[in-house]
């Protein structure tokens, strides 16, 4: 009677075990990540009255099993459902990480490392990776500074907002494209002034400019030239123009050929060097040049206005006087377009000696010898032809710039500078830097492609623009960048973490590593929804492994939740509760027939 009295002891203890660790279930049910325990239990031990016999033949007797008396129960083992997958739980903070598969998180409090299935983490105020709950440091792996590829080493600490990582650096754009198409009809293409095209671009700061240029059509349709106008700056400021600007694109001296005619205006005459309207001087040529070079004066000096009645005389710039020259032979505000224009000599027999641009014979009218400079020889005086009262038969025009070409029957681009094969043409935006006295290469060289132009009918409308970037396998490289400032940080599946800029960028941060168990039951928890590992479990290699290299991934957004199951746990309380009564009527019962016992003597 005394050995079923400890025995129902024995049980109601275990079974209170056991209404533990259910509890402790039912009170971790909305815990994150929680996994649920259960125990078993086992017979504590058997007293032996009798012990087995064998058979004896010789006695012609059996043999006899022995006889024991089992004494009570005791736990047995305590089993964690460790890689049952508990169900997500949406957040939609970024920062909330659920691991779908059987690894564990790493984090550390400064001196050891702990595992965990809790992704709830958050960025504290050193910029580290930590988890909410204990501030622990979430551990991965960290960029290598020279390939920028992850580095799978010894984790440490997430540091994903530092100075270094809240901007990313300017590039200067070094490719960029023209696309669409360029319609003949086009009333821009066919004008004087041409069809204007902006390309914009950055310097090594990253601060944006504006390249404004110029396509005109030839007498041939299928061919135009393209010229670079001037460069702005982002607030409209003019940085480069006229020569200085055309000089950065293209081969100087090329020649586009389209029949036209300049006709000198009836008030006006040539009297030498000096222009006049109405018999008054309004130009003197050789105040604005240098007669034995050949060059003009800068385009800012003052020269005096003949036309002045004024003592002193009254001072415009050499552009503006040259401005009256080209208003004279009707090409008032385009001195440049004036300028370029290309007249052809011819002999008696109509044969070609010669070409020789409008600014070459206004050099030579102002007194500049023929082949001074860069002034041909046997140049032609302007003056001379207006004289005759005759127009100035043009066959072109003189620049600097690509001439690009389309095929007359399909349409499509056919090379630059009537070279098939050629389809891109540079920017020389490096002569800018010493042009502007920049300290160091602020400007790069910007190579276009062209390729990407087509010439067909679309009703009069041209569509043809530029673009920064490469094309084709280039695609996106090139395109230069402003400065920018991080506007999101994302994790993937694979636990990279990337942040994300203003100017398009992105930046790959460091990967989240995690860690893998042999025995994963075998962990031991540390509480906050920690793990260590145990000899039992597995020891952690200080590296960790890749999420993905068991086929295992991370969900953004998500918290795993707990995996109790409610219905089995209210299951296996009842059958507890039933345990724990039974074995209570084992303690009564045993008490009764002690006390039976004990009245025997009265």
């Amino acid at each position: 009677m005394m050995r079923s009295l400890y025995s129902g002891v024995a049980g109601l203890r275990t079974h209170q075990t056991k209404m533990d660790v259910i509890g402790n279930n039912i009170s971790n049910v909305n815990t994150t990540a929680y996994k649920a325990s259960s125990i078993v239990f086992s017979e504590l031990m058997s007293q032996t009255t009798q012990k087995a016999s064998g058979p004896n033949a010789q006695m012609g007797t059996g043999g006899t099993n022995a006889r024991q008396i089992g004494l009570g129960v005791r736990s047995g083992a305590i089993n964690i459902n460790i890689t049952g997958q508990g169900s997500s739980q949406s957040t939609g903070n970024p920062f909330d990480i659920m691991i779908n598969g059987d690894n564990f998180f790493v984090v550390n409090n400064g001196l050891e490392n702990f595992f965990t299935r809790d992704g709830s983490f958050y960025v504290d105020g050193a910029g580290n990776l930590a988890m909410t709950s204990t501030g622990y440091n979430v551990m991965g792996w960290q960029v290598d500074e020279e390939t920028g590829n992850i580095k799978q080493d010894t984790v440490s600490a997430l540091r994903i907002m530092n100075a270094v990582n809240m901007t990313y650096p300017p590039e200067a754009t070094t490719l960029a494209n023209f696309s669409g198409i360029l319609d003949k009809n086009n009333k821009d293409v066919v004008s004087a002034k041409g069809k204007a095209v902006n390309l914009n671009f950055f310097d090594a700061l990253g601060y944006s400019y504006t390249a404004k240029f110029v396509f005109k059509q030839s007498g041939d349709v299928n061919e135009y030239s393209l010229e670079l106008d001037k460069i702005l700056d982002s607030t409209g400021k003019e940085v480069v123009s006229g020569a200085a600007a055309k000089a950065l694109f293209g081969d100087a001296n090329t020649t586009q050929l389209k029949e036209g005619k300049i006709t000198f205006g009836a008030d006006y005459s040539w009297n030498n060097g000096v222009l006049q309207r109405g018999g008054n001087p309004i130009v003197d040529l050789t105040t604005l040049i240098d007669t034995t070079t050949g060059v003009w004066k800068a385009g800012t000096e003052l020269v005096d206005d003949p036309a002045s009645t004024t003592t002193p005389k009254e001072q415009k710039t050499v552009e503006e006087m040259l401005g009256e020259v080209a208003k004279a032979y009707g090409y008032e505000g385009s001195v440049d377009a004036f300028m370029s224009q290309l007249y052809q000599t011819v002999d008696a027999n109509g044969n070609p000696t010669g070409q020789y641009t409008m600014e070459d014979m206004l050099k030579r009218q102002a007194g500049v010898a023929a082949g001074t400079g860069d002034v041909p020889a046997n140049t032609p005086l302007i003056g001379d032809i207006a004289a005759s009262g005759a127009d100035i038969e043009t066959i072109g025009r003189e620049f600097q710039g690509v001439k690009i070409n389309f095929d007359g029957k399909k349409g499509n681009f056919a090379g630059i500078n009537n070279q098939i094969t050629n389809t891109t043409a540079m920017l020389n935006l490096s002569a800018l830097n010493e042009m502007l006295g920049v300290d160091g290469q602020a400007f790069e060289d910007i190579k276009i492609d062209f390729s990407q132009t087509s010439m067909y009918d679309n009703k009069g409308t041209s569509t043809i623009g530029a673009d920064k970037g490469g094309v084709g396998d280039e695609d996106g490289l090139g395109t230069g960048r402003r400065l920018g400032d991080m506007i999101g940080v994302s994790i993937q599946q694979d636990g990279m973490i990337y942040a994300a800029y203003d100017n398009g960028m992105t930046r790959l941060l460091g990967q989240i590593a995690t860690a893998s168990f042999a025995n994963a039951s075998g962990l031991e928890k540390k509480g906050d929804n920690l793990y260590s590992a145990t000899l039992n479990s597995g020891e952690f290699d200080g590296i960790g492994t890749d999420i993905t290299a068991n086929g295992g991934s991370m969900s953004t957004g998500q918290l795993e939740m707990s995996n109790v199951d409610l219905s089995s746990e209210f299951t296996e309380m009842i059958t507890t509760q039933r345990g724990f009564q039974a074995n209570s009527r084992i303690i009564t019962v045993s008490d009764t027939m002690l006390e039976e016992l004990t009245n025997l003597k009265r």
